[in-house]
């Protein structure tokens, strides 16, 4: 079996590209350089891409920046210190990104023969972005089964997002159990030039609530100068 991953650094693509290949999928991952700030987290693909051994690993420029919209393509100043469960949709939200990553995916798994997408977006420990919604994931779904000839001809590719009603403390203890090597990735939004995470941003502190719920810790921060 193969399937696609869209791999960006982070520890929630990371764990479900590691339970996908536990049931069996060759990974072929795609990271998209889209002009985030927090570019570091492409450094980081590459080094989970290598742990997890995958068949191949593109990265594909597409620059979001052309559009703004977003703090995390330059638009603004990242929010820092926000109130994390409040209501609205913060400015770090890529208008959307995921329905681009999403079809950039269907494409590759089409030309590869790959029979699924796998993806880490979270409707619980998560921003409060649209796209990481179940109802988007299936109505994506219904369209990539449409769209494609996979679909028409009857081999619909499957959408898998293993991590979706997980909270991070159980997708980090999954994560775990899995042997999976949580310094590898990088979470943060506004990391210093050496790369270190601010502590501030709400992936920041959505990661650092998780791994404390999950009591363990976080090995990003027994970096020199890593803030908690």
């Amino acid at each position: 079996m193969k399937a696609v991953l869209l791999l960006s650094g982070g520890l929630d693509s990371y764990t479900a590209g590691a339970m996908a290949r536990r049931e069996g999928y060759d990974l072929y991952a795609l990271t998209v350089r889209y002009g985030q700030v927090h570019a570091r987290e492409v450094a980081a693909a590459r080094d989970v891409a290598r742990d997890l051994k995958v068949v191949k690993h593109v990265e594909l420029d597409v620059d979001l920046t052309a559009f703004g919209g977003s703090t995390l393509v330059g638009d603004g100043e990242i929010p820092k210190d926000r109130e994390l469960d409040g209501p609205g949709i913060p400015w770090t939200y890529v208008p959307a990104r995921n329905t681009i990553f999403l079809s950039l995916a269907l494409g590759w798994a089409e030309v590869v023969g790959a029979d699924a997408i796998v993806l880490g977006v979270n409707a619980l420990d998560y921003s409060g972005y649209p796209d990481c919604r179940p109802e988007y994931l299936a109505a994506f779904a219904s369209l990539a089964a449409l769209a494609t000839r996979a679909g028409v001809e009857g081999h619909a590719i499957e959408f898998k997002a293993p991590l979706l009603r997980l909270s991070k403390a159980e997708i980090i203890r999954e994560g775990l159990s899995l042997g999976l090597d949580y310094g590898l990735t990088h979470s943060c939004y506004d990391p210093a030039p050496s790369g270190l995470p601010c502590g501030r941003c709400d992936s920041c502190r959505i990661r650092a609530r998780g791994f404390a719920q999950a009591g363990v810790v976080d090995p990003v921060l027994r970096l020199p100068g890593a803030r908690a």
